[in-house]
């Protein structure tokens, strides 16, 4: 496994708003991407996921609806911020990362 190099902190400093606006680009990619697949997955003609606190749905639907979306959202943000990081690093030539 190669040695990871120190990020410098202007790296830091620099890559900060980076982060700020991929992360709030890859949380509306994920609420869109959750919401069409959940489309696909649910029962019925409503196509919204079911929130904690309505008593309509059973507990093990809001469960699902939760996992999925949580799963959905980390691997979005994962990707966001490797790739986010990646390209940074080509411009900069540092990891922004520690």
């Amino acid at each position: 496994m190669p040695t990871a190099q120190q990020p410098s902190t202007s790296a830091k400093i620099l890559y900060r708003p980076v982060g700020i606006v991929s992360s709030i680009a890859g949380g509306l990619l994920a609420s869109l991407i959750f919401k069409q697949v959940w489309k696909r997955v649910s029962r019925g003609d409503n196509a919204d996921p079911p929130t904690p606190l309505q008593s309509e749905y059973a507990f093990k639907e809001i469960m699902i609806a939760a996992l999925l979306q949580g799963a959905i959202f980390a691997g979005v943000k994962a990707l966001i911020q490797r790739q986010g990081a990646k390209g940074f690093q080509r411009v900069t030539g540092e990891w922004p990362g520690s």
